[in-house]
């Protein structure tokens, strides 16, 4: 018969050994790690032998092909550039206004700002490229001869919905209590707004605004619907014609035209973190 003194001793053992075997977090954790990472070893493995890279190397790397379209690319690459800032300054202009009237007193100004708003950000950007290549000069009798207006004003209104939001909230995140305090020193309202609210608005509103600039420049990808010239062409007009020449190469244009593009969106990505760092400690001290 086993005394009451011997039971205690008898589990000790047992739960000893069963803690030692446990395994840990942290080692559960490595071995899953471990195990994620063979699995993607294999996949890559896989995918290397089951790809044709004969065929990947005539049709998507063709460096023949590229060494063709290297004389249109500095043009190209400037012209997108071009249309980029064209569409920014337009729509950054216009979206101030649109967020000030949003948050405006007069009923009227916010429904009108409100309307303008949502009806951009719900249709797409092609659509309205599209209406001020052929719409608007039939519709309004207007004639736009310059491409990096129509381009500036098509995008750009586009923009200006997204750009009214991200003001706004920059200005709604401005403490109430220095808008107070430059009330009290007299000035008026509007001048609180361009010299107090606007600017402070603005500085934190910089890294979303860095990546509307990001989505304008791939925007400019449809501009080549309004016709181009030849001193006109943009980075996927470039690659699109290159498709289309049955020249060879294959896929090789839009290649290049979708390097051209990461060579500007890459540098504007890493500046909009710098500047979310940037500003994360500024708010913080």
């Amino acid at each position: 018969m086993t005394t009451p003194e011997a039971a205690p001793s008898a589990v000790a053992p047992r739960a000893t050994v069963e803690a030692r075997t446990r395994m840990s977090p942290r080692k559960r954790a490595r071995i899953s790690r471990g195990i994620q990472y063979g699995l993607l070893v294999v996949a890559v493995v896989v995918l290397a032998v089951s790809i044709d890279w004969g065929r990947v190397g005539d049709q998507i790397f063709n460096v023949e092909a590229a060494q063709d379209l290297f004389p249109k690319i500095p043009r190209a690459f400037l012209n997108t550039l071009m249309y980029t800032a064209a569409a920014f300054a337009v729509g950054l202009s216009l979206g101030t206004v649109l967020a000030l009237m949003k948050l405006s007193s007069v009923g009227v100004y916010r429904w009108l700002a409100t309307i303008y708003i949502e009806f951009f950000r719900g249709i797409p950007a092609l659509l309205v490229v599209i209406a001020f290549a052929y719409a608007v000069p039939i519709a309004l009798g207007v004639s736009i001869s310059s491409l990096t207006l129509k381009a500036a004003l098509a995008l750009g209104m586009v923009s200006a919905a997204y750009i009214a939001e991200t003001l706004r909230a920059g200005i709604e995140a401005v403490p109430r209590g220095q808008i107070e305090a430059a009330r009290s020193l007299g000035m008026s309202h509007g001048r609180t707004l361009l010299t107090v609210v606007i600017p402070q608005a603005f500085r934190i509103v910089l890294p979303p605004m860095t990546n509307e600039i990001i989505l304008l420049t791939k925007d400019t990808s449809l501009i080549y619907l309004m016709g181009l010239l030849p001193t006109q062409f943009d980075l996927t007009k470039i690659g699109r014609d290159a498709l289309s020449s049955g020249s060879g190469g294959g896929l090789t244009g839009l290649f290049v035209a979708g390097i051209g593009y990461l060579c500007i969106t890459i540098p504007l990505g890493l500046l909009a973190r710098w500047l979310e760092k940037r500003t994360g400690k500024g708010s913080r001290s």
